[in-house]
């Protein structure tokens, strides 16, 4: 068993595509026409077809129950492109107990996107504040192997 792809129904596949790659950056690499495989693995597919492929008429949107999760190693750059969008946001920048920071938005079908800080970035952020390996390690509660690892 191979997990291949994650796919999403999408109302607007245009709109859709615009969001992906203007917020996120990613591009279409396989056009199916119903479906459409981007940059990262990440599929979308036309409502009707999802539809038809499943056998009702109902879909719904906006459950809050799962994500499609990115990391950015340049975070605070991309932080900065999102205050030039109109997104809605589940929540703000928050950094989670292990210190890395994310933020959660919705796209256009209300399926939610997190992004993350790249974990290297952690490191490096809490190396480059006075930190030794072993501090970091101890504030992000991974192995120092791994702190060492990420800031090779």
């Amino acid at each position: 068993m191979e997990l291949k792809n994650p796919l999403l129904a999408v109302a607007d596949m245009e709109r859709a595509l615009a969001f992906y790659e203007n917020v996120l950056g990613l591009q279409v690499v396989l056009d199916f026409g119903a479906n459409k495989t981007l940059t990262g693995g990440l599929c979308l597919q036309t409502l009707e077809s999802w539809r038809d492929f499943i056998g009702t008429e109902t879909v719904a949107f906006g459950g809050n129950d799962g994500e499609i999760y990115f990391e950015e190693e340049r975070f605070d750059d991309f932080l900065r492109k999102l205050e030039t969008l109109d997104l809605c946001y589940v929540h703000p920048v928050r950094e989670h107990a292990w210190g890395q920071r994310a933020v959660r938005f919705y796209d256009p079908d209300r399926h939610i996107i997190e992004v993350g800080e790249a974990m290297t970035a952690v490191c490096r952020r809490f190396l480059d504040s006075g930190m030794t390996p072993e501090q970091a390690a101890a504030r992000m509660d991974v192995p120092v192997d791994y702190v060492r690892e990420c800031v090779k």
